[in-house]
């Protein structure tokens, strides 16, 4: 092979290799910033078990709200139709956060209690988004979900 063919080789291979780490630095970063969505009976058979950070989705428990009398911490139970999971979160919680209310908490378990970094909760009475109405129509299997419950009412 002359210098020429071989120059030409090596930069091709230089190129691709190069693509190739910028490739595989983006699926890492992209992988690392993705929060995937969990109601408490996937968290607890071990569905979530694999990702550092994920979002829990739910309802609060009636009579669970526990409020920390020197602190904005705030202790609740977030459940669906087979499972509970007890959610700790220490800020401003949402006009709209109280009992039997959707809501969905981003964080990290710790130990059997999940800890949030962010709460978030259903704007309206018939509004519940999509990735948690899913969630929870596969956790309930064969029970009926409201279709209504997935769309913004009429105005």
């Amino acid at each position: 092979m002359n210098p020429t063919r071989k120059r030409r080789l090596t930069i091709v291979l230089i190129v691709i290799a190069a693509a190739a780490v910028a490739i595989g630095l983006t699926v890492f970063a992209l992988q690392q910033n993705m929060n995937y969505l969990f109601t408490p009976s996937q968290v607890q058979s071990g569905e979530a078990g694999s990702y550092r950070n994920f979002r829990l989705g739910g309802m609060v428990k009636a009579g669970s709200i526990q409020r920390a009398s020197d602190s904005l911490k705030v202790t609740f139970t977030v459940i669906d139709a087979n499972g509970s999971m007890p959610v700790e979160y220490t800020g401003i919680l949402p006009d709209l956060f109280r009992d039997n209310q959707s809501v969905i908490a981003t964080g990290h378990m710790d130990n059997a209690r999940f800890i949030a970094t962010e709460v978030l909760a259903k704007h309206d009475e018939t509004y519940m988004p999509k990735e948690l109405k899913d969630a929870m129509a596969k956790a309930h299997q064969g029970k009926q979900v409201n279709e209504a419950a997935g769309q913004d009412k009429p105005q």
